[in-house]
């Protein structure tokens, strides 16, 4: 890592930008000129300061651990803003992080200790094109817009779950869908993109080129997107049901059994049937233990088909609910809408613990709920905590040569991540939680005989290696490093899960 000299962290702090962005007023000591990036963005661009309502906006994150240190935001209005922005910061060897959606709780961002954020929201553009094969999409654009954009048009694609994270940040480290059992992954579905490297060229890459592959699956180390068009599909189902199915935890056995009997089936489970699970405190079903919260979604009928909600019924739930609309709706259903807590920036740290499974490990299942149970229930300061179990359908994924992207784990049917949020407190409670997160993974991944933990990067908590996060064969980690050394040899994309 390169250092933010004090002079120029100093000018930093005092800048301050007119209404056009053409004229930087501040302090410029020891003949820095900042004036010179005003000078060079567009009238579009802004600049925010630190003690603006507008910097504090733009620099907080979904969670509060470990998170970067700005001392000046930059607000592209062009793709061109995003290379002279970069240009600036190389000139001066002061760092520089992207942001869009700042829901990544990876703790190596705390890695950044002093430097300039680069936040696209306003580069939030969706234009399908005129055969309606494809779209193209800025590069800071959520995945809410996307979504309906494209819905409105007739049109869907493969994007993120969650309406409040952005389309690429999910993407870049792969991107799990709704919509993956039929297509693949958030990134398979790409044809071109717009990057702004690490010496502030902005090119455009598809598949002809050798960084191609790194970006499906570990584009944070090599670039900044600034738009990509990637392909779009007719809308086949507008009908999706949803059955929430509320269990108290005694009956954690019965339920994972019946998930890997009737839905996870060794990977077989259908394109249009996805399973979820939440392990969280509601005092309403069960005011002394976390309920398991199970939803069984289904595509193109009004309700989800009784051959996969029957064996649940027979276990006897606390309660059932039924529901249906489109595919638009399922953010709502699922809690991870834009108005939903989860969405919502509250000074809270959200460390999550991911782990790939093949199956669910029934007796492992159990021992991990009871350590759950034990760490979140009543008073605790984990109380608000979920325990996350999404079990997409993985054809799709799994169609595509596990060799073709940096992303690894096309084999494996279930994301777990226990993620543990609470209010800051001091470095102890931070210690406890980064504890019991690390328990609960470790009794999973025990379970599942794999020699090492398979990590979601997207859901990362930061102490895992490169292997875990990108695969362990040595083929794939030699791949990485060496374009790295190509594309970014000083290190400066080296915030969001390192490549080394």
């Amino acid at each position: 890592m390169y250092r933010l000299k004090l002079e120029v962290v100093t000018a930093l702090a005092t800048w301050a930008i007119t209404s056009t962005c053409h004229s930087v007023q501040g302090v410029y000591p020891r003949g820095y000129d900042v004036k010179d990036l005003g000078q060079k963005l567009s009238n579009t661009a802004k600049v925010y300061y630190p003690g603006s309502d507008e910097f504090t906006t733009a620099t907080t994150r979904w969670s509060v651990l470990d998170t970067p240190t700005i001392n000046l935001v930059v607000v592209p209005g062009t793709e061109n803003d995003v290379v002279e922005t970069v240009k600036f910061a190389n000139e001066r060897d002061l760092p520089f992080l992207t942001y869009n959606g700042a829901h990544g709780a990876i703790t190596t961002l705390g890695n950044m200790t002093q430097g300039i954020e680069i936040y696209l929201n306003q580069l939030n553009s969706v234009d399908v094109a005129k055969d309606g094969k494809s779209v193209t999409i800025g590069g800071g654009t959520k995945s809410k817009k996307v979504t309906d954009t494209l819905w409105a048009a007739g049109k869907q694609t493969v994007t993120g779950t969650c309406e409040c994270v952005s389309y690429l940040g999910p993407a870049l480290g792969g991107g799990h869908g709704w919509l993956q059992g039929h297509h693949g992954l958030v990134a398979d579905q790409w044809v071109s993109m717009n990057i702004v490297l690490a010496n502030g060229t902005l090119t455009t890459i598809d598949a002809n080129s050798d960084l191609w592959w790194a970006m499906k699956g570990a584009g944070h180390n090599f670039g900044i997107v600034t738009s990509i068009t990637t392909k779009v599909y007719d809308i086949e189902h507008s009908d999706w049901a949803i059955e929430t199915l509320t269990f108290s935890g005694d009956q954690v056995e019965e339920v994972y059994q019946a998930a890997n009997d009737h839905l996870v089936k060794d990977g077989t489970q259908p394109a249009g049937v996805i399973n979820w699970s939440y392990w969280l405190n509601n005092p309403d079903a069960d005011p002394s233990n976390p309920v398991i919260l199970f939803y069984i979604i289904q595509e193109g009928v009004k309700a989800v088909d009784s051959v996969y909600t029957k064996p649940f019924h027979d276990i006897g739930p606390l309660s059932v609910a039924p529901q249906n609309g489109t595919y638009t709706d399922l953010a709502e259903w699922t809690n991870i809408a834009l108005s939903s807590q989860p969405c919502q920036k509250a000074g809270l740290v959200n460390p999550r613990f991911p782990n790939y499974l093949d199956s669910y490990d029934v007796p492992a299942q159990r021992k991990a709920y009871d350590v759950y149970a034990d760490a979140v229930r009543g008073s605790s300061a984990f109380n608000g905590s979920i325990f996350m179990f999404e079990g997409y359908s993985m054809g799709g994924v799994r169609a595509i040569d596990s060799k073709s992207s940096a992303f690894a784990f096309r084999s494996e049917n279930i994301l777990s991540a226990p993620l543990i949020t609470y209010t800051p407190a001091g470095e102890e409670l931070d210690q406890k939680a980064a504890q019991l997160g690390n328990q609960l993974r470790q009794i999973l991944h025990e379970a599942s005989g794999e020699s090492e933990i398979r990590a979601y990067v997207n859901y990362a908590y930061g102490d895992e290696t490169p292997e875990q996060w990108y695969g362990s064969e040595e083929w794939r980690q030699s791949r990485l490093r060496s374009l790295k050394n190509k594309y970014d040899p000083e290190g400066r994309f080296s915030f969001f899960g390192p490549i080394a």
